[in-house]
């Protein structure tokens, strides 16, 4: 991250960059938080899914595997697959 610039020694114009600048980049930033929030909620909501199935069909709701499966999707060492085949 770039430090403060000496802002008494910047004219209004370059102050008004520098706003400019820094409010495009919190945009940019945001923007990828809520594409990662929506990433996160549909992979959530497939897990919820499965669980359900799983329940519904008399298996464990959870187990040990579920939890590391959901861990590594969302870390990104995992991508989720679709079983069902389409």
């Amino acid at each position: 991250m770039d430090t403060v610039p000496d802002l008494g020694a910047l004219s209004d114009g370059e102050l008004k960059e520098l706003i400019a600048q820094l409010t495009e980049e919190e945009q940019e930033v945001s923007y990828q938080r809520r594409i990662l929030h929506g990433r996160i909620d549909i992979l959530r909501a497939e897990l919820v899914n499965r669980l359900r199935k799983k329940h519904g069909e008399g298996e464990s709701t959870i187990s040990g595997a579920d939890v590391e499966q959901l861990t590594d999707i969302l870390s990104g060492k995992a991508i989720p697959t679709d079983e069902s085949g389409g």
